[in-house]
């Protein structure tokens, strides 16, 4: 009696899942649906999607009008996506967000002017899609002998920037000695792990039970790499490792002399072909057994089980309550369930119909089960959280901003929903400034980044922040600010700090300096006399240093130029009220406007020769003068008491006369 050992991460990945689920989805409304290159490397599954019309094109040309073309999880290369766009054909894009990402770091890497090297076949879909996206030169290798080729190929061109990515299925201990061996020549180099995590779980799996076991099988497509890797891994550990592609290439013989059997499948291998792979081996294997011992078909049960994550269930919507709870219906366990309404959402603003509707199918999680009762306890929402996890995943990386309703305020930060599953964000990532009162982001729709995304064991943690797409937009402004900064160029500003010299102001994320002297047209002490910090400024460009960069802003207006001032509404001839600010032996100093004096000479202080101004004045007296001339080329006026008093005497005089 053999003893099977089924791989927990046998079957479809999350990447191949999502594709097929798509093409489902499109055949479920009622397009016609075609895709470029078979959807996943499985000719049993392709052929089944045959059946239900789902046309297989090797080019975008061959597509007809009305098709709707579906891009597999392998991804492919940007021409491909901008000739779909080009020519108004309709697509979906089911590209694995795993591959999405390589996508992005790729991308990057051109705009760094980084050499890539990609650790992967060349001639694999998948890899071909990330050259695509490549707009640098780039390298591949699949294996030790190819990576030698490349690093000569790099020392022929120089000492350049390079960075490195690997194809999802890359096998995980290559992937692991080639870092070795390039770090030791290059460590600069910056090095993105991009396995996909189910690849190395599903490797490590292969690994572990193949050294177990008498003899293994390997279920997938000959033409399936993933799948081919777990082949030459589990070889490696067992000598008796079949690689199959269905039940018919089992060695039946050879099944039943065997003590121990290993199975897993690779990520393109469909649940329904290991199971017919099982259930084939179950029929060698019918010999009687002790009452102790379990039965194949008990294993082959609990094999099966382990497919289904979780024990996840179908349940049709039946009932919906007034306090939000959900009545289903779950067939396949001929039994029927509710899910209580703090297990249909995390977004506690959304009411249960705005959830589910009555005749919705749904998948679920089977939280509790009550035997005597015949009902169970389900949750939706965990299902949701389980079945999006790994696409929070690769979007850790992605740098993409996410808008999504906050729906509670926790002690130290804010929380919201992301792929159903929850994000919190820490207080010091709510704002750019330190917030007190987080309550009042709550219903509030926020745009955030992800910037931690990480699980051990079932404790899973995601970490967003709406500082960092604020500092994203801060930085675009300044950007766009410097590139159209110009002398002339008018802003509104806020000081931000002053010193004895002058004020500093953030004129958009820049800041520029306003000199004490360009404060004000009158003299003052300190830049303090004038502006306080926060103070909203209105400033120009007075001055760029093109090599330091450094700003100086224009802060003082014409209009309030005393000279200005003075020009328009003081000409020659105008009696003025003045202070005396200053004597010399040659005349007094009178205040005519804050930042203009002008001279009252000797001559002009009195009717009457006088030895010395003090003999009249004293630096204080409030007198009335008349302008007499003024020169503003050299910032001069002269002022005369005498030809005031000589104008009233003349006055008396004509008075006296009539």
């Amino acid at each position: 009696m053999s003893n099977i050992k089924l791989a927990d991460s046998a079957g479809f990945c999350f990447g191949v899942n999502r594709a097929i689920e798509t093409v489902y989805r499109l055949l479920s409304e009622g397009k016609t649906v075609c895709t470029l290159g078979p959807i996943i490397h499985n000719m049993q599954m392709v052929e089944e999607l045959k059946e239900k019309g789902v046309k297989t094109i090797n080019s975008v040309g061959e597509a007809q009008p009305g098709d709707t073309v579906v891009i597999r999880s392998h991804g492919v290369p940007k021409a491909v996506i901008d000739t779909l766009k080009e020519n108004g054909i309709d697509y979906e894009d089911a590209t694995c967000p795993f591959v999405s990402k390589i996508h992005r770091i790729v991308e990057s890497a051109g705009k760094r002017g980084s050499t890539v090297i990609i650790a992967g076949d060349k001639h694999h879909p998948e890899v071909e899609g990330i050259m695509g996206h490549c707009t640098v030169p780039c390298y591949t290798f699949k294996n030790q002998t190819e990576l030698d080729k490349v690093i000569a190929d790099l020392s022929q061109n120089g000492d350049l920037s390079t960075e490195i990515v690997a194809q999802t299925t890359f096998d995980v201990k290559e992937w692991e000695n080639s870092i070795k061996k390039f770090k030791n020549i290059y460590t600069n180099t910056k090095i993105f792990d991009t396995i996909c995590s189910a690849t190395a779980i599903r490797q490590k799996e292969a690994a572990d039970i193949s050294g177990s076991v008498d003899m293994m099988f390997v279920i997938g497509d000959k033409h399936s790499s993933n799948s081919f890797k777990l082949y030459n891994i589990c070889k490696a550990n067992c000598k008796r490792t079949y690689f199959i592609e269905t039940a018919d290439e089992l060695p039946l013989a050879e099944i039943s002399n065997a003590d121990t059997i290993g199975v897993t499948a690779g990520a393109s291998t469909p649940s329904r072909i290991i199971k017919e792979v099982l259930d084939k081996m179950s029929e060698v294997n019918t010999s009687s057994v002790n009452e102790n011992e379990q039965s194949f078909e008990e294993m082959l049960e609990e094999s099966l089980k382990q497919m289904n994550t979780n024990e996840r269930v179908m349940g049709t919507v039946v009932g919906i309550a007034a306090n939000g709870d959900v009545s289903v219906d779950v067939p396949s366990k001929k039994q029927a369930g509710y899910i209580p309404y703090d297990e249909l959402t995390y977004d506690t603003s959304l009411s249960a119909e705005d959830v589910v509707k009555v005749g919705d199918e749904v998948e679920l999680l089977i939280m509790k089960t009550n035997d005597q009762e015949g009902t169970m306890m389900l949750s939706k929402k965990r299902v949701d959280s389980q079945k999006n996890w790994e696409e929070l995943e690769a979007l850790a990386d992605s740098d993409e901003t996410f808008t999504s309703k906050v729906i509670e305020a926790v002690n130290g930060g804010i929380i919201v929903m992301l792929k159903g599953n929850r994000v919190f964000i820490p207080a010091s990532q709510v704002s750019l400034t330190r917030e007190e009162d987080l309550t009042k982001f709550v219903g509030q729709d926020v745009d955030f980044k992800l910037i931690e995304v990480s699980k051990k064991g079932r404790r899973k943690r995601a970490i967003g922040s709406i500082k960092a797409v604020l500092r994203a937009k801060k930085a675009a402004e300044k950007a766009e600010l410097l590139a159209n900064l110009a002398v002339g160029n008018k802003y509104t500003g806020v000081v931000k700090s002053l010193t004895n010299y002058g004020a500093f102001v953030d004129i958009g994320g820049v800041y520029g300096m306003i000199h004490i002297s360009e404060l004000s047209w009158s003299r003052i002490k300190t830049p303090s006399d004038v502006v306080s910090v926060g103070d909203e400024v209105e400033v120009y460009v007075k001055d760029i240093n093109p090599e330091t960069k450094k700003i100086s802003l224009g802060y003082k207006k014409e209009e309030d130029n005393p000279w200005f001032i003075l020009k328009n509404q003081y000409p020659i001839g105008t009696v003025v009220d003045c202070k005396i600010v200053g004597l010399t032996s040659f005349g007094a100093f009178a205040s005519i406007i804050p930042g203009i004096d002008g001279l009252i000479h000797i001559s002009q202080i009195a009717d009457r020769r006088i030895d010395k101004p003090q003999d009249v004045l004293s630096v204080g007296d409030n007198v009335k003068a008349k302008i007499t001339a003024i020169d503003f080329d050299k910032k001069r006026v002269s002022l005369s008491i005498r030809s005031l008093l000589e104008d009233i005497d003349l006055a008396d005089a004509a008075s006296d006369e009539e």
